[in-house]
């Protein structure tokens, strides 16, 4: 790509270099640890599922029952894999024994490793390849039927009901969307546990569940083979339960999650520990599975202002991307986040904006990256807000952006009725059309506003990257640099749940995804 604003290619590299460095030294922080969602993970990818009670999910039973006997530092994947050899059953019916009271995990005598990691790596080979099935899918569908053209389309349903989902989902791809995202539900990013089964109350939007999932995946599917193109689903894996979500959504066929590393920290007061260990194992999962992952950067927005902190942005960018390669995600699944937040009272606002977006673009060309609408000063004035949004439609496709979360002319007033993401989807349709090829025609000023902007943001993102690089991203954190949120490293919600690991600990995904992740790029 021909840089139309003359980016100093050092000084991108050099960011990059500075980002890597950052992400390699929690990386080593990341490799001593595992936390109880990673271990629950473990346990639903050797397929234990289910609840006890109507509400206990046995993944949680189990890993509580380790953690009781002291053993949760060698892995549930060795307890359960001891278990195995020693009983001769399978996972699902060894936890139900746990959480019956028949069988004590950390008691029984321990058989040979060898034996012990044959029969659990056996167990996780069928659900790898069960997962690489629905990859095949996916690609399967988008030969046969075809897809929406980038900027794909994105629209939100959050009814709390999954069932008025479905059809609201349903509804919106008809009108045009690519992507439907199904907000989780108010705070469920808390739990320290995923729900189960099909939900019909939320609050404002639906329980993230396996089943949930199970049905949106099957609405999309029949209406994309309606509508002649594959309708991607959308969900989130932050919070306390990011891999298990993450491993969820890869067993039932999700196409993009919201996976930020630092978004969890800084807008849900998520323990720094536990959300970094948990990213690298959510994002594995994410990264084999061709999930396209979303990132989290519009958020800083929303608490810091869009013009002094747009260098923030940007770092957190190449932050993202280095934790993502870490993790084998390639640059053509990580939608990089950043959104169109600045004032709209602000002269020359538009020009700051398209430098911004055009800048992404430029330093990320193959990632499909996510951009957010304008909500921060969204007013209620439905024909502002429509005009707001059509600007930000705007530049989306004169810089060429791969994921559009379209905007509601009804922000700041209720949850988006099915008439709002209809007039939200002719706005971005009609823009698209008029200007599909506008990028290639136009070359920005040389010096000018737009180039000045950039080369600003980048220097500033650099210096910032630079300071990380020296301080750790953990002391970063704590002085509040992103998104002006400060956050202690051994404060928040989930630090109980991080636990070094002992010798002899193994993670049978980690390897065998990253490896076969590799043959599928």
């Amino acid at each position: 790509m021909t840089s139309k604003l003359n980016l100093d290619v050092e000084s991108i590299e050099m960011a990059r270099n500075a980002a890597k460095s950052i992400a390699e030294d929690v990386q080593s922080f990341i490799d001593e640890h595992t936390t109880v969602a990673v271990e629950r993970t473990i346990a639903r990818l050797l397929g234990i599922d289910g609840v006890v009670d109507g509400e206990y999910p046995l993944p949680n039973i189990v890993v509580d029952h380790i953690m009781k006997g002291r053993g949760i530092g060698q892995g549930i994947a060795y307890w359960i894999g001891n278990a195995m050899v020693h009983t001769g059953k399978g996972p699902q019916e060894i936890a139900q024994e746990v959480a019956g009271g028949d069988l004590e995990l950390t008691k029984l005598p321990p058989q040979d490793i060898n034996k012990i990691k044959e029969a659990i790596e056996d167990k996780a080979r069928k659900t790898v390849e069960a997962i690489g099935a629905n990859r095949q899918k996916r690609s399967d569908y988008i030969k046969n039927i075809g897809e929406g053209e980038k900027p794909y389309l994105y629209v939100i349903v959050a009814t709390g009901n999954i069932y008025e989902d479905a059809l609201q989902a349903q509804a919106a791809a008809r009108q045009g969307a690519d992507i439907i995202a199904v907000i989780r539900s108010t705070a469920q990013s808390l739990l320290d546990y995923v729900p189960y089964g099909a939900t019909t109350e939320g609050f404002g939007g639906t329980f993230a569940t396996q089943e949930n999932f199970r049905i949106m995946r099957k609405a999309l599917d029949e209406v994309g083979e309606e509508v002649g193109r594959y309708i991607r689903l959308c969900n989130y894996c932050s919070g306390l339960c990011m891999p298990e979500i993450a491993a969820m959504g890869a067993m039932e066929r999700l196409d993009v999650m919201l996976n930020d590393a630092l978004y969890g920290i800084l807008f849900r007061d998520i323990n720094m520990q536990r959300t970094l260990v948990d990213q690298y194992f959510s994002r594995i999962i994410n990264g084999y599975a061709g999930i396209i992952i979303n990132t989290g950067e519009d958020n800083y927005l929303t608490t810091a202002d869009a013009v002094e902190e747009a260098h923030t942005v940007l770092a957190s960018q190449f932050i993202n991307e280095q934790f993502a390669l870490k993790a084998g995600i390639p640059e053509e699944q990580m939608g990089l986040g950043h959104a169109f937040e600045m004032n709209p009272d602000l002269k020359n606002g538009f020009l700051l904006e398209l430098a911004q977006a055009q800048m992404a673009r430029e330093i990320f060309p193959k990632a499909p990256l996510k951009y957010m609408p304008p909500t921060k000063f969204m007013t209620g004035n439905i024909f502002k807000g429509h005009v707001q949004d059509a600007l930000f439609n705007l530049i989306s496709i004169w810089t060429g952006q791969g994921i559009q979360l379209l905007g509601m002319l009804t922000e700041a007033i209720h949850t988006p009725h099915l008439q709002d993401r209809a007039l939200a989807i002719e706005n971005a349709k009609y823009i698209f059309n008029n200007c599909q090829d506008l990028g290639d025609e136009i070359v920005f000023k040389d010096g000018g506003t737009i180039q000045k902007r950039a080369h600003d943001v980048l220097k500033e993102a650099g210096q910032l990257l630079n300071q990380i690089q020296q301080d750790g991203l953990f002391k970063t954190i704590e002085e509040g640099k992103f998104g002006g949120v400060k956050r202690s490293r051994t404060g928040g919600k989930g630090l109980d749940g991080v636990i070094r690991v002992e010798k002899g600990y193994f993670n049978p995904f980690i390897e065998m995804m990253l490896r076969e992740g590799e043959k599928c790029q």
